[in-house]
């Protein structure tokens, strides 16, 4: 080995952050392949590298046995002695084998596989580096498109978002700046495996985090997410400082701040309600932008019956039952929505027990849902 290949060894250490223990393991690995290869020896042998001078030795190893019966991998008591009086049975002997010609193969062979463990190395170091950063947010760039996926620099290593993580209001060309969620990190045989969203309600929870100071300080909470990408989502907010209002901290001043998530992710429009551990105000809260009358709550099947003004009955719904639909994920409970007119002629409402009024919940998102829309 050259002085020249111990100079590579230092800089590939610098650059590619791959500690020098495992490249010397390499060619050390690489030196004993090539011996027995070349050589045709099956003897166990051990390389001796100076990391001074670049020098390097064969050394076979040998027991020392009583009765010798392979002197490839045994030397008897009386020759290990004539080496060192102090051997014993069951000592190891070292003899050095070094060929004359051992240093061009050696060379040769040791590139390819060195070549080999950086490649491994440089994998590993990747799949470390990534894996810590599942559920995480990226900025990455387009590089290219198939039927199957996008394929999203992030620096060292590609990944891949499939069709089904896209959203359906964008389009991608290369060199598009995208930010993206890391759904799932895989070790293969042909290095790190990436997937990433544009879909998944962690993206949009990661996008408040960046643009809202009190949740990455963990002033405000986000509970709970529901998301249908491209189109509207849903999140709930909750602060146990009473001077903090969650969802004010959301909107930002002019609403900036919950425009730029809006803005990230191509308009799609964004509810932000207040969250509460009573599931009649939580409920009532989820529904906005409409305005709700009563909330009658059954426990046991974890379903709610809201009734809303006859005029908002389609506001609740939402196009399509989108609204409602959102309103369902977000809180985990079954929504099922009767107008004031219905409900009466049901003979639910108005209850005998006093009602909550809900105007106080959902006022500041009626004003947030003008700023956006």
């Amino acid at each position: 080995m050259s002085s020249e290949l111990l100079d590579a060894l230092t800089i590939l250490e610098r650059e590619k952050g791959i500690s020098r223990a495992i490249l010397i393991e390499a060619i050390e690995a690489a030196l004993v392949s090539a011996y027995r290869r070349n050589f045709n020896q099956a003897q166990n042998v051990r390389i001796d590298i100076n990391l001074q001078t670049g020098s390097m030795r064969v050394f076979a190893r040998k027991e020392v046995v009583d009765q010798v019966f392979d002197p490839r991998l045994e030397i008897s008591l009386e020759d290990a002695r004539q080496i060192n009086p102090n051997y014993q049975v069951e000592d190891v002997v070292e003899i050095e084998v070094t060929p004359k010609d051992f240093g061009r193969i050696a060379a040769q062979t040791a590139k390819q596989v060195v070549t080999q463990r950086v490649r491994e190395a440089e994998r590993g170091i990747i799949y470390s580096e990534f894996i810590d950063r599942e559920e995480d947010i990226m900025t990455g760039i387009v590089q290219r498109l198939d039927s199957k996926f996008i394929y999203v620099s992030l620096g060292k290593i590609e990944a891949l978002l499939p069709v089904n993580e896209q959203m359906p209001n964008e389009r991608y060309k290369p060199h598009d700046r995208i930010k993206v969620f890391l759904t799932k990190v895989e070790k293969t045989t042909k290095g790190p495996q990436i997937f990433v969203s544009r879909t998944h309600p962690g993206l949009l929870k990661r996008l408040f985090e960046i643009e809202v100071p009190e949740i990455y300080d963990g002033t405000v909470e986000i509970k709970s997410v529901a998301r249908e990408a491209g189109d509207r989502s849903k999140i709930s907010v909750h602060s146990d400082n009473q001077e903090v209002d969650p969802v004010g901290s959301c909107v930002g001043p002019k609403g900036t701040r919950v425009q730029a998530v809006v803005n990230e992710l191509k308009g799609e429009k964004i509810d932000i309600v207040k969250w509460s551990d009573d599931p009649v105000v939580f409920v009532a809260n989820s529904l906005s932008p409409s305005k709700v009358l009563d909330v009658m709550v059954s426990e046991n099947e974890k379903a709610t019956t809201v009734v809303v003004p006859d005029y908002q009955l389609s506001l609740a719904i939402g196009k399509r039952g989108q609204n409602a639909r959102l309103a369902a994920k977000l809180t985990g409970w079954k929504i099922d929505i009767k107008s004031e007119t219905e409900a009466r002629e049901m003979g639910i409402y108005p209850r005998e027990e006093p009602i909550r009024l809900f105007d106080d919940q959902v006022d500041t998102d009626f004003d947030f849902e003008e700023d956006i829309d």
